[in-house]
């Protein structure tokens, strides 16, 4: 099969109403590693803002439980795209994470740039790493994708275009980048969690992997030692060797869903969409809750 089969049939779509298509498209059939790696990496970033990750590291799901809060939150983003935002699964994904977030006094500043961060890193990742780049279709579908996900969370000021939500990170991280101790927390969970994805004799080089693929001012914002440049050119050529494999292999036909994926574990009997994340505020949380508007759902 032509390795150009999701290309084109994205190519065949209008970004302005295909969007959910295209995403599924790209995130079922033909960059499923790579979306999942960036989509985690995304995540990973926005640690390192303390207002962030402070308040991760407060809740205690990522110290006590990080594998379920990996796997429902994997399971919850999945839920619009498979579906779509108007489906029975999507309103349910997204009223959960919308109820979850209004558990806690999290700033729209905040909330619009981790979306943000599910915009930019994917492509920065495939332009890096993937077999081939996103076309100018699948960009601005991903663009659109996101804006109504941040519409439905009832998120304010969303950028119009990928350049704008480029900027709104880049310029996010440059003046909150910092360390917190509790973001270090988190972020030393969510990479001890990623060595269990992989054989014992790994676990090491992973994590060693894993900082070669950080940026200088991440690292430094979790005062990680840096890999190094043996470590760092190691990285990258096997990744690009990946790229160039993959360039000769054909077209996926059958999706690949987050509960197909080994590292999801939690749910070995299968699970209830609705009954993922947690429904109350943990037992002594010095967090602030105040009374604010509820965000738009799906309701």
């Amino acid at each position: 099969m032509s390795k150009t089969l999701w290309r084109d049939r994205n190519e065949a779509l209008d970004p302005e109403k295909d969007f959910v298509e295209i995403y599924q498209n790209l995130s079922l059939y033909e960059f499923t590693w790579d979306m999942t790696q960036a989509l985690s990496f995304a995540l990973f970033r926005t640690y390192a803002v303390p207002s962030v990750g402070r308040l991760l590291d407060q809740t205690g799901e990522f110290t006590g439980r990080c594998q379920k809060r990996y796997d429902d939150t994997a399971l919850l983003l999945e839920a619009p795209f498979v579906h779509g935002f108007e489906s029975e699964e999507g309103r349910v994904a997204i009223r959960r994470i919308n109820q979850m977030h209004q558990m806690y006094d999290i700033s729209n500043n905040d909330l619009r740039y981790v979306l943000s961060t599910f915009v930019v890193v994917p492509k920065r990742w495939l332009d890096r790493y993937g077999w081939r780049p996103l076309t100018d279709t699948e960009l601005r579908a991903s663009v659109n994708y996101f804006r109504e996900l941040g519409r439905l969370m009832g998120i304010k000021g969303i950028p119009e275009t990928y350049d704008g939500f480029m900027d709104l990170m880049d310029g996010y991280e440059r003046h909150h980048f910092a360390y917190d101790e509790g973001g270090r927390r988190v972020a030393d969970s969510t990479l001890q969690l990623l060595t269990t994805f992989y054989p014992r004799p790994l676990r090491m080089p992973i994590d060693l992997l894993s900082r070669a693929l950080m940026d200088p001012p991440l690292l430094q914002a979790f005062r990680y030692d840096d890999p190094g440049p043996a470590a760092r050119r190691i990285t990258e050529v096997a990744m690009r060797a990946r790229a160039r494999l993959l360039r000769y292999t054909p077209s996926k036909r059958k999706p690949t869903f987050a509960e197909d994926l080994p590292r999801i574990k939690s749910y070995p009997g299968g699970y209830v969409l609705g009954d993922l994340g947690t429904f109350r505020r943990p037992a002594g949380c010095p967090v602030p809750h105040a009374t604010r508007t509820a965000a738009a759902t799906t309701s």
